[in-house]
Parts: structure tokens; sequence; C-alpha cells
């Protein structure tokens, strides 16, 4: 029997996906599992029978990634479960920001009681034409599950596609559209086009990367989107590029203090992942996650530890070892199982950096004593026997 405890309120689709093995609880001292969505955990003590966490969604920032692996702990996010619904907000956002939508509603309802309505339409909606879509050039920077998604419907509408992702998987390129131009350096993105959306992480590299200097790259009268994280636009920077008119429209699914009331910016309160579907989306992959870890011992889709599958735990015990990536781990862990005679049926093992993770199968019972003998071996983080 395993026990979760979750932080936010997680979609029941997501929670019926755990069964009678799981008992939710509202201790999370007691808890094999975290589910979360926003909660901050950064000030959290972890109990040490905590073995994993899932993030319903693809951000973990308000998770302590680090130290989550120095206890051995496993996280999880859930990368593509949401990717549409921030898809078509983002194709909303260029439609608001390519004809003033906001601007006619808002006038309209200003007369809402005035009889000849429809005849003062007619004299005023040119202020809010705007224009089209179609033809216009779209740079799409980071190419992962909402970049592809926003690139490839872009392309439907008519828009000529430029992309920049030095670091695109395998499965991304091909889910590409071969309409979309290869952008060799962001410089060239810049440069060419009209509309800029960026669906990146934010890491050190990439935070405040649209700044002065990018945008001074850019064509005057760009309209940049920011559906991905806030830091990736420094604020004081756009809000200067909105009032001088070289920015004509800053789209942003992150409302601060700097970038609220400023002209010709529209910002939208975080939306982007909340729609039904995604939220349901995200706690089926966060639940079907954490019952692969803790069942089979199988790491997928994890931001702290390496990804590493052995398949459905047969009959005999899984051993599961969390530990340092450093030297003769395995030779130590396979000594120790030699010592106890015992047989192993398979063995894998994956590192990330300065972590690695080892699963063996044996076909004999795991002891107490020799579980203490892994978890006492320098390096090793935590060690779980899966029966």
């Amino acid at each position: 029997m395993y026990k979760y405890h979750c932080l936010n309120p997680i979609s029941e689709v997501g929670l019926d996906q755990l069964d009678e093995n799981y008992v939710v609880t509202g201790n999370a001292e007691e808890a094999d599992a975290i589910l979360v969505r926003s909660a901050k955990m950064h000030d959290m003590e972890f109990s040490k029978n905590l073995k994993a966490i899932a993030r319903a969604g693809a951000g973990v920032n308000n998770i302590p990634l680090d130290r989550c692996a120095d206890e051995g702990i496993v996280v999880f996010n859930t990368p593509g479960a949401n990717a549409n619904g921030v898809k078509e907000l983002v194709i909303a956002g260029m439609l608001l920001a390519a004809r003033d939508i906001i601007g006619g509603i808002n006038w309209v309802q200003e007369y809402e009681e005035d009889g000849d309505i429809a005849k003062i339409t007619e004299k005023k909606k040119k202020a809010f034409a705007g224009t089209e879509l179609q033809g216009k050039k779209l740079g799409v920077i980071g190419l992962g599950a909402i970049g592809v998604r926003v690139a490839n419907v872009a392309v439907h509408l008519g828009m000529d596609v430029y992309g920049y992702d030095p670091y695109v998987s395998v499965d991304a390129a091909w889910n590409l559209s071969r309409s979309i131009h290869h952008a060799k350096t962001v410089d060239e993105l810049y440069k060419e086009c009209d509309y800029i959306t960026i669906h990146v992480p934010a890491l050190e590299d990439t935070k405040g990367m649209i700044d002065k200097n990018a945008i001074s790259l850019m064509k005057d009268g760009v309209v940049i989107l920011n559906f991905a994280r806030d830091v990736l636009v420094d604020q004081e920077d756009i809000v200067d590029a909105l009032v001088s008119g070289k920015v004509r429209s800053y789209v942003t699914d992150f409302p601060t203090k700097e970038i609220v009331g400023v002209k010709n910016a529209i910002v939208i309160p975080h939306l982007g992942a909340s729609t039904e579907e995604s939220e349901d989306n995200c706690a089926k992959m966060a639940a079907a996650e954490l019952r692969d870890f803790l069942e089979n011992g199988n790491i997928t889709h994890s931001v702290n530890y390496p990804d590493c599958n052995m398949g459905v735990k047969g009959e005999g015990e899984r051993i599961t070892i969390l530990h340092k990536n450093i030297p003769n781990m395995l030779g130590q862990f396979t000594t120790l199982l030699a010592e106890k005679d015992m047989n192993i049926a398979l063995m894998t093992n994956k590192s990330r950096k300065e972590y690695a993770y080892t699963m063996i199968d044996v076909d004999s019972e795991v002891s107490a004593e020799l579980e203490e003998q892994i978890s006492a071996v320098g390096g090793v983080l935590k060690v779980r026997v899966i029966r």
C-alpha cells in the first residue's frame, strides 16, 4: 500500500489512475509520493519516507530539485501534457495582437445603451481593424512540445515560420512541418520575423534573453509573445520598447508589476495550461509516472535523475539504488550480491551529471541486512526493494 499527498487540488481524472493500492493522506510526513502543481516547496522539510514528487505541469521552479536529488527523492514533471492548451492560447494571443479585438470589444461596451450603436459602429470600426496573420513571418524560439505545435498551426494559417532550437529532440523534429525554415542563429530569427514567440525553459542562460540587445535586432513594430516564463523577457527593456514603439505589442501570460497597465501590453492571467483538458492530462501523466516508479522502479520524465526503464517487474525482487555518479559503484553493488550468493537476472544503470540510478533484478529474497549494506556504500542516497 502506497500513500500519496496532494499539495494542490489535482484533477480526479488523474487520481483515478491510482488504484486500490494507493491511499491519500493529509500528512505529507507519511507520504510515499507528493503531487503538486504550483505550491512552493523550497521551505518544506521532507521525510525519509518520501520517494517521489510529481509536478502536474512542466515548470518545476517551485521545487528544490538539487536538495531532492541529494535526499534520494525523484522529481517528475509532465512535459507536453498541457501543450495543446498553451498552443491554442498562443494563437489567440497572435490574433489579439494583430487586430485590436480587445479595444473594439471595450468600445462597444461603452455604447451598450446607445440605440444607434449599429450606425456608430460602421464609422468607428476602422480604428480597430488591424492586420492579418497570413503572409507574416513568425519566429518560434524553442521547438519542444509547445513550440512545435505553435509552428505547425502557424503554417496552416499561412504564416512564413522560422524555428530556432539548437537542442531540438528527434521526436520534435519528426513532428515539425517541413515548411518551417531552420534559423541557424537566434539573431537571424530576430531580424526576419514580424512575430516572435518564445518557448524555452527558464535557465541561467535563457533568463532575460529577450533584452534591449535582442530587441534592437528586431524589426520595428515587432510583436513578441511570451507564454513560457516571465523571466525570459527583461521587464524594463520590454516596457521601454513598448513606450518607444519599437515593439508594437507584447503578449504575455505572466502579469508583473512592471508590465501591467503598459500601453500595447496584452497581459493574460496565466491561463496557458489552465484548461480542463490540460489539468486532466497533466494529472493523468503525473499519476502514471508515480505508479511506474513506485511499482516497477522505472523513471520517466524526471528532472533531477536520469530516465531509466527496465520494464514491468517480474516475479523476483527488484533493487533500486539512487546514488552519486562516482567510480566503482556497480562493482560494490555486485560484490555485495555475490557475497550473498545471489544471481543477477537483469541490471541497468543510467547517469545524469552528478547523479545516477541503478536497478537490479534478483531471483531470491533481499534481506534487510543486504539492504542496509547497500545503503552503507559511500555515495548511495536511497535504496528501495520492490517485492
